[in-house]
């Protein structure tokens, strides 16, 4: 299974779509992240979200390369997928393997019991960005609806 335009407004409405800055350190933008989905009542514990978020970060990086970061965790702390969007224009270290910043940010946070769904959340999405002129429209959207529907048109192709 991979998601499809209609999931983009289950896993990112308007409310998870951030135009603001994120802050430079990796850990600061997690953070920063975080708080988007926890201002829009999509998570039942902070600090359980982040705990999860940080520890699957020591793990293996979340920088896949192409100047994105796609920080992601299981966690007790949530009911329901989420995908947060955010993008810096100094672009924040991810320890990614091409050694570039992240510009283009995604948070993945799901339930524990969520099964393959996040794998294929994170499949799709990173099918989706490997795509230039996907990077480009991310990274030139003026609007939250211009993110969207560059997400719902990456996805379905």
């Amino acid at each position: 299974m991979t998601i499809d335009p209609t999931d983009i407004d289950r896993l990112t409405p308007p409310e998870l779509v951030t135009l603001e800055q994120p802050p430079a350190s990796k850990e600061e933008c997690i953070e920063f992240l975080l708080d988007v989905a926890v201002e829009a009542g999509r998570v039942d514990d902070r600090e359980q979200a982040l705990s999860d978020l940080l520890q699957r970060e020591e793990e293996a990086t979340t920088g896949v390369g192409f100047g994105i970061g796609i920080p992601h965790a299981k966690t007790s702390a949530v009911t329901r997928p989420s995908v947060v969007f955010a993008r810096s224009e100094e672009g924040i270290d991810f320890d990614a393997m091409d050694d570039k910043p992240a510009h283009l940010l995604f948070m993945l946070i799901v339930p524990e019991e969520g099964g393959e769904e996040h794998l294929e959340i994170l499949s799709s999405l990173s099918r989706a960005l490997m795509h230039e002129e996907v990077r480009e429209s991310l990274r030139e959207a003026e609007t939250v609806g211009a993110v969207r529907d560059t997400l719902k048109e990456a996805v379905s192709g």
